[in-house]
């Protein structure tokens, strides 16, 4: 894009696309963002086919004369993608009818309005009750009580990436929010990246190694 000037790059991902990755996500047990699927938006990258079935899009390059081109890798039942196209929502579609991956696609957009959504709000708690500390930083035990859980793990997942880089995985995220609803004395927790310690009413969080003064 760069090379070219390109104001964007469009994909041809489709609604089936959609459908395979919301059922792989179901499957994983996944949480709000990775049921919401692949983004029609992301950056430069464009993905205005995800409304239409992946039979429509060849259908439209017949029509146009276009000979798609397929990638190699849509055949190979190593990859788990495949076996979801190729067996598993056939299957769906067959035992519960047809409109199963338009259901699924339309399940991903329900979930992005309500990610989205979270995560802002997530974002605006995170900004105004964040606080600087000695050893790092610090949030309000009081403040993070009164959020819903939705909110709470998402804003205690936000200062840990914001201030050390950190990923946290569900189960970290559960430990640390256990010392603001469930607090009996536990801690300090150590996550990637950055150890959490309830003090004073507040869950300070500073780099992994460093010690509280």
């Amino acid at each position: 894009r760069a090379e070219t000037g390109a104001a964007a790059i469009l994909t041809a991902h489709t609604r089936d696309d959609q459908a395979e990755q919301v059922l792989l996500a179901l499957a994983r047990g996944s949480g709000t963002r990775a049921i919401a699927g692949i983004p029609p938006e992301r950056g430069a990258i464009h993905r205005p086919l995800l409304g239409i079935s992946r039979g429509e899009t060849e259908q439209a390059c017949r029509a146009q004369g276009l000979e798609p081109w397929q990638d190699p890798h849509n055949t190979d039942p190593a990859f788990a993608r495949v076996r979801v196209r190729t067996r598993v929502l056939p299957l769906l579609e067959e035992e519960l009818g047809p409109g199963v991956a338009a259901g699924l696609a339309r399940t991903a957009d329900l979930a992005r309005e309500d990610a989205d959504a979270l995560d802002r709000l997530a974002e605006q708690l995170h900004d105004s009750l964040t606080e600087r500390s000695e050893t790092g930083i610090a949030l309000s035990v009081e403040s993070l009580a009164e959020q819903p859980d939705a909110l709470r793990n998402r804003i205690i997942r936000r200062a840990a990436g914001a201030a050390f880089g950190s990923h946290l995985s569900r189960e970290h995220t559960r430990s640390v929010a256990a010392l603001v609803t469930d607090w009996h004395g536990q801690g300090p927790i150590n996550v990637p990246g950055a150890t959490v310690e309830r003090i004073a009413g507040r869950l300070e969080f500073r780099a992994a190694g460093r010690s509280t003064s």
